[in-house]
């Protein structure tokens, strides 16, 4: 596989990058204190299609946040783990954790007001 060529603005830009999108901090969040395997991953986020879990662990795994160890046996075995780059991570996951803690009732409070202030036809 060739590798692209990526330009960052800043470190904010990389960050984003790595953690970006619906999935991946809650696959972070879930491998902060154990090694997961693939159907666990499954059992815990029921609403992600096995494609979209695959393909996030396998961003997650060439950006070299996690680990994926096969275990060739029968029935196969793969589980996850952190690296020690995705362990430096922790601390933002955490930090993103407390602030959603913080801010939950605030942000759910003002979503659910802006859409009872919409015109019917936006909504």
């Amino acid at each position: 596989m060739q590798k692209r060529k990526i330009d960052f603005s800043c470190g904010a830009d990389v960050t984003s990058s790595v953690i970006g999108g619906k999935w991946k901090l809650q696959i972070l969040y879930r491998l902060m204190d154990k090694t997961i395997r693939f159907n666990e991953f499954r059992r815990l986020m029921p609403e992600i299609t096995q494609r979209m879990l695959t393909l996030q662990l396998r961003e997650l795994e060439e950006d070299g946040i996690v680990h994926r160890e096969i275990y060739h046996q029968i029935p196969p075995k793969v589980e996850y783990s952190l690296t020690e780059v995705g362990e430096s991570l922790l601390p933002l996951v955490r930090a993103m954790c407390d602030w959603g803690d913080t801010n939950k009732q605030t942000i759910i409070s003002n979503r659910t007001f802006t859409e009872h202030t919409k015109e019917p036809s936006q909504l």
